[in-house]
């Protein structure tokens, strides 16, 4: 197996975890008692982009927070080497479902990968059946979906994490034609990319409205590189797609994912990581705006470890979670939290 990292992403510096560093803020847990479906994790082996263990996510979820079950987000890692290219995601699918098993255990000690958002190229026309089978058959039932990511950017910008998936791919004939076959199979679509590439998802949402389509890391309003001092011009952009995806009533929104590298936090070079309370300064408008324009019933929060577990911990990260939408009512809450993504991902 192989541990090639995200399809053409190129990396501007080493990316690594100071566990010292994030553990030198402990906060007592806010509303602990909140069940927590965790809707977007990743695992990588130690050749990986950002080692991350299970026993890693094991402790993060163990943290303090009421965490019930996860969800593990494909991040091209551990594919096979040899065979035909179509079939070398099934490696990682092939990792993950060994994992998943032993988190699910008895006695575990830990939250239960309950379900697989995987990888392949959807333009493989009727092909995407088979792969279906094979990704479900693979994965012991627990396939929900594929992500197969628009983000692709522009030369210049200055991006940490450059990703170059195929150029307007969500207007290929074959893409949009597997698109619609995994959504008659009953799975959904998810898409990372960069908040300028919003336009793209949109059309695709409205190109195959029976499927449904899940934004991933609230559309990602960029920070850095070029972007760093148009923050204002970002969020007012941002805000306008934001609008438009959620006008199309196959989207759901992933709450999370905003403290990326290339969202511009900068918590990172700080002597010390963020408080819950900071984070709820810097981010709440944002995720704000997300739950005002596509409800909490099509919300659902996600950690993006151990991505973002480069510039906050996990458990300062529920907190803040919970103290942004603390006015909220409770079946709001618990939808944002549990219940959008038990209907989504079927557990």
């Amino acid at each position: 197996m192989s541990d090639s990292k995200y399809e053409g992403l190129q990396i501007a510096n080493p990316l690594t975890i100071e566990t010292e560093w994030l553990a030198s803020v402990q906060e007592d847990i806010f509303d602990a008692d909140r069940a927590i479906i965790d809707t977007h994790h990743h695992l990588w082996s130690e050749a990986g982009l950002i080692p991350y263990s299970l026993e890693d996510l094991a402790a993060d979820t163990n943290s303090g927070h009421n965490l019930i079950k996860t969800v593990f987000m494909e991040c091209h890692s551990n594919y096979y080497t040899d065979g035909p290219e179509h079939l070398r995601s099934l490696g990682e699918v092939e990792y993950i479902t060994e994992l998943a098993d032993r988190s699910a255990a008895p006695n575990s000690g830990q939250a239960e990968i309950a379900a697989l958002v995987t990888a392949f190229d959807l333009r493989q026309g009727d092909g995407v059946e088979d792969l279906v089978s094979r990704h479900r058959e693979m994965s012991k039932g627990r396939f929900r979906g594929i992500r197969q990511a628009l983000a692709n950017a522009r030369p210049g910008e200055g991006l940490i994490l450059e990703a170059a998936s195929p150029k307007d791919i969500h207007k290929d004939p074959d893409f949009i034609k597997g698109m619609k076959i995994l959504g008659k199979m009953g799975h959904s679509y998810e898409s990372w990319h960069y908040h300028y590439q919003n336009p793209e998802f949109a059309e695709l949402a409205r190109s195959v409205p029976e499927t449904t389509m899940v934004l991933d890391h609230i559309g990602t309003p960029v920070g850095t590189g070029i972007y760093a001092d148009k923050r204002d011009e970002v969020f007012e952009e941002w805000k306008k797609s934001i609008v438009d995806i959620a006008a199309c009533p196959n989207t759901i929104v992933k709450l999370g994912g905003l403290s990326m590298p290339d969202n511009g936090m900068g918590w990172s070079s700080r002597p010390k990581p963020p408080t819950s309370d900071e984070v709820v300064a810097a981010q709440s408008k944002y995720y704000l705006h997300v739950i005002e324009s596509f409800t909490p019933e099509r919300c659902m929060f996600e950690s993006n470890f151990p991505v973002d577990k480069l510039e906050l911990s996990y458990q300062v990260f529920w907190n803040a979670m919970k103290k942004i939408v603390k006015d909220f009512s409770e079946d709001e809450k618990n939808a944002m939290f549990s219940g959008t993504a038990t209907r989504v991902y079927k557990l």
